[in-house]
Formats: structure tokens, C-alpha cells, sequence
């Protein structure tokens, strides 16, 4: 294996902002081969797929790949719940004799911007002010995923960081400018310290270099 294709299948757009730290899990569970990521878009076709188990076979035909990951935000759902429904997806394909390769099931416990919150330099930097003064209060690392509204944590922190007042505040496009902050991330090793749910075989040794 030269490379290592990997394709997300995600709840959102917002929710491709985690390749970066897909990218980053595979790097430090020993993954050394070039890695080409993709997320699974089906945004321009003109029927997208609902079903899970429908845009996870749609994400294999259009995004090929050694190695797949599914994400669910676990929101009132338990992450066992939400484990069992990638799961049973999954197993339907095969039973139809679709070729799955071999998967990660991703479970932020809650929504993917609660693993955004973490990082200072990451949000002046998204916010384009990487030189400002103003005090930002991150929450604690422990406690990210039990704020109940960690979309809007981060819209807002990203409005004080940018320092902008009156029209030009108006104009500051928070929710283009949140899938900017994952790319000024310097180390996600803190994301350790989650209870977030990574389950899969990107560690097998066959995906090591």
C-alpha cells in the first residue's frame, strides 16, 4: 500500500471539519503511508441519500477507499445506541454483497464543534485577528462535551476573537469561518482526554507503516 484512501461519511457539512483529526488519529496510532482523505459530499446530486445505510454504499461508490469512517453525533442518543445503528447499517451492505472495507465509527458526545473549543490560537487564527487582545473564556477541557450548545459556543467566540463592531460584525460569516478552525491546529493530543467514541481498526497493524 502506497497511500491509505480514507472516506468520511458525516451527519453535516459542518462535520467535515473532523478529517483533520482523523488525519491526526491515524498519525499517532502508527499509520505512516500518505494518507488521501475524503469526505463524502452529496450535496449536488439531486437525489441525496438519507438513509444511512443508502449514503454509506453512495460514499464507497463515489469515494473509494481503504479505509472508511461513519460519524454520528450522539445528541439524546446513547453512543451505544449510535454504535449499533452504524453497525446494523453496515451489516445490511454486506448482507446484500456490497463491499465495505474496514471501518471507524466516530461518536463525538456531543456535536463535532465541542472538539473545536480547546485551542486560542486556533480561533483568532479562524477568526482572521491572530494578533488580539480580547479575552476568550474556553470552557474546560473536561467538561466540553457536556455543554449543551457547543455550535454556538463557538460562533460566538469566534465573533469576540475577530473584534469586529457594527456592520462589518454583521457581515463576519461565523459558520464558513468555524470548518477554518480545525485547519490551525497544531496538536489535537488533548482530545485524548475525551470520553468521545472512536471505535474501528485504524490501529491494525496493516494500516502501520
Amino acid at each position: 500500500m502506497k497511500e491509505l484512501r480514507f472516506t468520511l461519511v458525516a451527519d453535516g457539512p459542518s462535520d467535515a471539519a473532523l478529517i483533520t483529526i482523523l488525519a491526526w488519529m491515524l498519525q499517532v496510532n502508527g499509520v505512516s503511508y500518505p494518507l488521501l482523505p475524503c469526505w463524502a459530499d452529496f450535496r449536488s446530486l439531486r437525489t441525496p441519500p438519507k438513509k444511512l445505510a443508502e449514503r454509506i454504499e453512495q460514499a464507497l461508490y463515489a469515494y473509494p477507499c481503504e479505509l472508511l469512517f461513519v460519524h454520528r453525533d450522539a445528541e439524546n442518543q446513547t453512543p451505544a445506541s449510535r454504535r449499533d445503528e452504524i453497525d446494523k447499517a453496515i451489516s445490511a451492505l454486506r448482507e446484500r454483497t456490497v463491499k465495505v472495507p474496514p471501518h471507524v465509527v466516530v461518536i463525538p458526545i456531543r456535536m463535532t464543534e465541542a472538539w473545536l473549543l480547546f485551542d486560542e490560537t486556533a480561533l483568532r487564527l479562524a477568526a482572521g485577528n491572530p494578533n488580539g487582545r480580547v479575552g476568550l473564556s474556553l470552557p474546560k477541557l473536561k467538561g466540553l462535551e457536556a455543554e449543551p450548545s457547543p455550535k454556538q459556543i463557538l460562533n460566538d467566540l469566534l465573533e469576540l476573537a475577530s473584534e469586529l463592531t457594527g456592520r462589518r460584525l454583521k457581515a463576519f460569516k461565523t459558520r464558513v469561518l468555524a470548518r477554518l478552525v480545525v485547519n490551525h491546529l497544531d496538536d489535537s493530543s488533548p482530545l485524548r482526554e475525551l470520553r468521545a467514541v472512536f471505535t474501528g481498526i485504524a490501529h491494525e497493524k496493516r494500516f502501520s507503516g
